[in-house]
């Protein structure tokens, strides 16, 4: 019998709304490639909002409210994670009859190669581009960019941070020594695992293993790996996450489709 959802959402939570990572199970969406949700310090955030996301929002249980978000982000400009973002825009603003929100992304995602149709830009309130070291506020949130990540793009991990804990997104990238203590204190750490082996660094993406050491680096209190590849999947994301929680001392848990986590619960 399928477990219910619950009649409400949480008050600080992270919704996977798709965890696909790499074109092939994009393109035949053997996951979803939706973006990721998170609510903190009252204000609510959508993370990467790749093929599908606007449907999955109102496909959710509960629904989620596009209208009601405060800031869409871009990690960077790789349509898996960046393909719904002028939808998303539209959606926050009312169709940009109403001018809100914030929009984060990097500079080239901005000005070089971006995903942007340029109409979208004069509907949110605001709009700011990351840089490595620097923090930005959403009402009661801190959004950091405490690294710039190495992926062939312009990219970055986040730290989200409200008074009552800081949440952390390592998105694509390749493995370099002490990455994971630019993300240390997070009750929360959220790695994309597309690969199943290292292909060396003209694959700029991590594997369990690279990932396992950023895990150990950053010392979260619970870590959620996502984004799988075709390999991943064959391999059963929630063995990965087991064996990587055996060989980090970390509770690992591989995300699925439509996973809500509270992030005030157990």
């Amino acid at each position: 019998m399928a477990a219910k959802a619950p009649a409400s959402l949480p008050e600080r939570f992270v919704k996977f709304l798709g965890t696909a990572g790499a074109r092939f199970v994009v393109a035949r969406q053997l996951r979803s490639s939706a973006g990721t949700w998170v609510r903190m310090g009252g204000v609510d955030v959508m993370l990467d909002p790749g093929p599908g996301t606007l449907v999955r929002c109102w496909a959710s249980r509960p629904k989620l409210d596009p209208g009601q978000l405060d800031a869409v982000v871009l990690t960077h400009h790789h349509l898996d994670h960046a393909s719904d973002v002028n939808v998303m825009i539209e959606a926050m603003t009312n169709g940009g009859h109403t001018q809100r929100g914030v929009l984060l992304l990097p500079r080239q995602a901005y000005e070089e190669d971006s995903p942007l149709c340029r109409y979208v830009l004069d509907f949110p309130e605001r709009v700011q581009t990351l840089e490595e070291g620097s923090w930005y506020t959403v009402g009661g949130l801190t959004i950091t960019a405490p690294a710039q990540m190495d992926h062939g793009v312009e990219t970055y991990g986040l730290l989200l941070c409200d008074n009552r804990g800081q949440v952390g997104f390592v998105p694509d990238t390749y493995y370099r020594e002490g990455l994971g203590e630019k993300f240390h204190g997070c009750s929360l750490l959220v790695v994309n695992v597309v690969l199943y082996e290292d292909y060396g660094p003209a694959v700029t993406h991590l594997n369990p293993k690279s990932a396992a050491r950023i895990i150990r680096e950053a010392t979260p209190d619970k870590a959620i790996i996502t984004h799988f590849g075709m390999h991943v999947l064959q391999h059963k994301p929630w063995e990965i996450a087991a064996r990587m929680s055996e060989e980090t001392g970390v509770a690992v848990t591989a995300a699925s489709d439509g996973l809500l986590v509270d992030l005030d619960g157990d």
